[in-house]
């Protein structure tokens, strides 16, 4: 496995070696040793899968909130997203500043996203799926999200012409800075 660095210092791109021949490829996804020693000292309690039907499906950006905070380590196993991690720790020198990166079944690479970041992505191709590990349980009473198009951090979602496809609960987030945040640097 092999990191790539991010504009965020928490925030990882993760690049597993695929070992091919003429039948396809293997891959080794997830080593927990090698994990610890180089993006973060955690564990894995959950893993969730989705699959989005239509290009521009955007699902974000997301958090669970203490006690229950959720790292995630996102990867997709059809098609393509752009896959975004946005600090939204108070006093963090990255505060409100984003990380993405183009993740697909073809590149298999992952993206690392700590507890206090708000996670997101928008689909690039029809029926893609979506599979991430997650740092806790999911705990209802802490999910929460800031509003995706947020002004003031800006995000360049890679959209269709005809725009994003959301759900009910995508569009009633808060921007930032009118989220009530319990996360701190």
């Amino acid at each position: 496995m092999q990191l790539i660095d991010t504009d965020l210092r928490d925030v990882k791109i993760i690049a597993p070696k695929r070992h091919g021949d003429d039948r396809g490829w293997f891959s080794e996804t997830f080593r927990d040793d090698w994990f610890r020693v180089n993006v973060a000292d955690i564990t894995f309690v959950q893993d969730n899968h989705s699959k989005s039907a239509e290009i521009g499906t955007l699902r974000g950006l997301h958090f669970q909130t203490p006690p229950h905070g959720q790292a995630k380590l996102v990867r997709c196993v059809a098609g393509s997203i752009w896959d975004v991690a946005v600090d939204i720790r108070k006093g963090s020198p990255d505060y409100g500043k984003w990380a993405a990166a183009e993740l697909s079944a073809e590149n298999g690479y992952q993206l690392y996203v700590p507890v206090g970041f708000a996670h997101g992505f928008v689909t690039l191709a029809p029926d893609t799926e979506v599979t991430y590990k997650v740092s806790d349980y999911y705990a209802p009473e802490c999910d929460g999200g800031i509003a995706w198009d947020d002004p003031a951090i800006a995000l360049p979602w890679p959209l269709p012409d005809s725009g994003p496809v959301l759900s009910g609960k995508d569009t009633a987030h808060p921007i930032l800075a009118e989220f009530d945040n319990p996360f701190i640097f």
